[in-house]
């Protein structure tokens, strides 16, 4: 069973029909909707501020959730996939939104909803991406828009994929 560890009187809180991996670990003011997953190694730490999911997110392997002291909470919003190996430190993602496999959202950013953060983007403190928005590179720049198939094609097809994954492990 996953690490679930109360910390400073705060215990994470769980929906329905979510996954927790053996290796995921999970720490104090932590809240998921529904349908989530947590995968193998994935680190969500709830120790200096809140971390809020939405319903249908799913962390990947070796990705860190986080926040900073006192200023900045993680709020991820409904359909949400975080990509192995990225770090999303003190920021807003709303809903429908994918980030790539090991890339970097820093404090304060926020990511509208159906926009995609590439792999291995370093989205840099205070950024603001619009709506729709695709993003790459280090430092991140908008390189487009997301199109209708990537919406259907990618950030939902793979959410709806982890849902149905994290079945398998059940």
């Amino acid at each position: 069973m996953a690490l679930i560890k109360e910390l400073l009187g705060k215990n994470p809180s769980f929906g329905s029909n979510c996954f927790l991996a053996e290796t995921a670990v999970i720490i104090g003011d932590v809240a998921m909707g529904n349908d989530c997953s947590i995968w193998y190694n994935a680190v969500l730490r709830g120790d200096v501020h809140f971390i809020k999911l939405g319903n249908k997110v799913n962390i990947q392997d070796n990705a860190m959730i986080h926040c900073t002291y006192q200023k900045f909470p993680t709020t991820i919003g409904n359909n949400v996939s975080i990509g192995h190996n990225a770090i999303v430190h003190g920021c807003t993602i709303h809903d429908s939104v994918l980030v790539g496999m090991g890339s970097i959202i820093m404090d304060n950013c926020v990511v509208e909803s159906h926009a995609i953060i590439a792999a291995g983007a370093v989205i840099t403190q205070n950024t603001h991406i619009k709506e729709g928005e695709l993003w790459a590179g280090v430092p991140a720049k908008k390189i487009g828009m997301v199109s209708q198939d990537l919406r259907k094609g990618e950030i939902e097809r793979i959410a709806n994929n982890y849902v149905k994954y994290s079945g398998w492990y059940k």
